[in-house]
């Protein structure tokens, strides 16, 4: 008895069930990407942001060191605004991560789930990544020539300045990889992949003050 073949072409169901696969495939690298970049910047933000501390305990050294004993250095001022810049820099990707930083939550609240995410989508590919390659770009050669003259602080008692602008390249750098993150995991949102990225997000003020508003309509 002959054996019974069904027709199929190049679009069968063969290769869709093969096109499927390798979709899959790729959203779970992405996702594994994405998570990196999560963790990556959860690791920097705990570490970093202990240079609070550091910044404090300077400033207040300091104070101290230049009323008790008449004595200070361009150096303990020039050390707090090199931390301070790396708190902001380095921790950007973080803030960016528990979605804390500044937005006008008072409009974006109100709008569903899947227009909030397609927002951050556009938002990230539109100016946050072209930002963060521009500044990267433009940051990197003076970092290189900073490293390379050995550039001080014209200030008497200054510091070397080759760390402090190697902050911003790779400031930029964490917090772009991390607006990657943020478009992974709303598309992948939006495919019915995973939940919605920042569900479980503890509110801000903001979102309380649209939920006391709509209360109120209510």
């Amino acid at each position: 008895m002959a054996k019974i073949t069904l027709p199929r072409d190049k679009h069968g169901m063969v290769y869709k069930r093969s096109r499927f696969a390798t979709q899959k495939k790729m959203m779970k690298t992405l996702l594994t990407f994405a998570r990196a970049v999560d963790q990556l910047n959860e690791i920097c933000g705990r570490w970093f942001r202990w240079l609070i501390l550091a910044v404090v305990l300077i400033s207040a050294g300091n104070a101290i060191i230049r009323k008790a004993f008449h004595a200070s250095s361009n150096g303990f001022l020039e050390i707090q605004w090199y931390l301070f810049g790396a708190i902001v820099l380095l921790c950007a990707g973080y803030t960016l991560k528990k979605n804390e930083h500044v937005r006008i939550d008072v409009i974006v609240g109100r709008l569903a789930r899947r227009t909030q995410a397609w927002i951050d989508i556009g938002g990230a590919l539109l100016f946050l990544l072209p930002l963060c390659v521009l500044v990267a770009h433009d940051s990197w050669p003076q970092f290189i020539k900073a490293w390379t003259i050995h550039e001080v602080s014209p200030d008497a008692g200054g510091l070397v300045r080759w760390p402090v602008r190697l902050l911003i390249p790779l400031g930029f750098l964490l917090l772009g990889l991390q607006g990657v993150a943020i478009i992974i995991k709303n598309a992948a949102f939006l495919l019915g992949k995973i939940p919605f990225p920042y569900e479980d997000k503890t509110r801000t003020g903001e979102e309380e003050m649209v939920r006391g508003l709509k209360r109120e309509k209510q």
